[in-house]
C-alpha cells in the first residue's frame, strides 16, 4: 500500500471500527412502545358492545382490569419492546378529575390527561392532547410504537405527526355491532390496524342494575337528605384531596355536572329513592354536600 495512503486507511478502519460498536449497541438498545386510550371512545363503543349503550351511568368499567389486559395485549405484540406507559385521554368539567379519573390517575405506568367537558357532555381539546404527545414522544424518540385505540377522523394530524419522526402507529380499534365506529382516512393512515373483540371486554363492562324503587317507598325526611348529601361529601373529600376541594369551593353554589351527577346517582342508592322530579330535596342534597364541604376548608 502506498504510504501516503496508510494514515487514511487507518481513519477509515477507526470509522468502521466505531460504527460496527454503535450500530451493537443500538442492537441492544430494547424498543420502547406507548398506549394511548381515548376514553370517550373506548367507553362508547365498549359501551354499545358489551352493554348496548353509550351511557356512561348505565354501566360500570374495571378501567384498572381493562388497562392491564391493555398492556398484555402490547406486551404479546410488541415482544422485544418495553412499555413507556399507557397515556388515558378523557374530558372533565373545568378539567377537574372525577373520583374514577383520579382512581385511574394512581395506577402504575399510567398518566391520565384531561381535556374539557362541554354542556352537551362533548369532549373538547382531547385530541390535541393526543398530537402533542404523539409527537413529543416521537420527536424525542422515546418511543418507536404507538398502540391508539381510538376512532375520531381529527387523530390522523397526531397520526402523521408521530410518523414524521419515525415511530410506527397501529390503530386499536373496538368490535362495533352494525357497521364501523372508526373513521375511514384514520384507517388508511396508520401502519397496522386490529380489532379488540365483546370477548375482550366483556369482563370488564358490566351493566348497572336499576335500583328497584317501590311504590310504596316513603319519602326521606329532608334531614335523611341533607345527611345523606355530607356523607357522600366526606368521602368525595377523602378520596379527592383538598387541593380538589379548592378548586370545587369558587364554583359554589353550582356543582361541576359530572360532580352533580355522581352525587345525584348515589344519594339514589344509599336512599333507595328516586329524586327525580324532587327538586326540593335535590336542592337539600346539594345543600349537605357543600355545608360538610365548605366545613372541612
Amino acid at each position: 500500500m502506498n504510504d501516503d495512503l496508510a494514515p487514511l486507511s487507518a481513519r477509515i478502519d477507526r470509522t468502521n471500527e466505531l460504527l460496527t460498536r454503535m450500530l451493537a449497541e443500538v442492537a441492544k438498545t430494547p424498543s420502547t412502545h406507548a398506549i394511548f386510550v381515548d376514553a370517550g371512545y373506548l367507553y362508547a363503543a365498549a359501551g354499545r358492545l358489551v352493554a348496548g349503550t353509550e351511557d356512561r351511568r348505565a354501566f360500570d368499567l374495571d378501567a384498572e382490569g381493562l388497562i392491564e389486559a391493555l398492556i398484555d395485549r402490547a406486551r404479546t405484540i410488541f415482544a422485544d419492546s418495553r412499555l413507556l406507559r399507557v397515556y388515558w385521554y378523557d374530558g372533565a368539567r373545568r378539567r377537574i378529575h372525577t373520583s374514577e379519573q383520579q382512581s385511574i390517575a394512581e395506577l402504575p405506568d399510567v398518566k391520565v390527561r384531561l381535556g374539557n367537558l362541554n354542556a352537551n357532555n362533548q369532549q373538547k381539546g382531547v385530541d390535541s392532547l393526543i398530537r402533542s404527545d404523539l409527537e413529543s414522544l416521537a420527536r424525542h424518540r422515546a418511543i418507536s410504537d404507538a398502540a391508539l385505540l381510538g376512532g375520531d377522523e381529527d387523530l390522523v394530524s397526531a397520526v402523521e405527526a408521530a410518523q414524521g419522526y419515525g415511530a410506527r402507529v397501529h390503530l386499536w380499534g373496538i368490535e362495533a355491532p352494525e357497521g364501523r365506529n372508526q373513521a375511514e382516512p384514520l384507517l388508511w393512515e396508520v401502519d397496522s390496524q386490529r380489532t379488540l373483540d365483546l370477548d375482550f371486554f366483556k369482563p370488564y363492562v358490566s351493566r348497572r342494575a336499576a335500583v328497584p324503587y317501590e311504590a310504596t317507598t316513603i319519602r326521606p325526611t329532608r334531614e335523611d337528605v341533607r345527611f345523606v348529601g355530607a356523607q357522600i361529601a366526606a368521602k368525595w373529600l377523602a378520596e379527592r384531596g383538598r387541593a380538589a376541594l379548592q378548586e370545587l369551593l369558587p364554583g359554589h353554589p353550582y356543582l361541576p355536572g359530572s360532580v352533580d351527577q355522581d352525587l345525584l346517582v348515589e344519594a339514589e342508592v344509599l336512599l333507595q329513592y328516586s329524586l327525580r322530579g324532587q327538586a326540593d330535596l335535590r336542592r337539600v342534597l346539594r345543600d349537605g354536600f357543600w355545608e360538610h364541604l365548605q366545613g372541612q376548608y
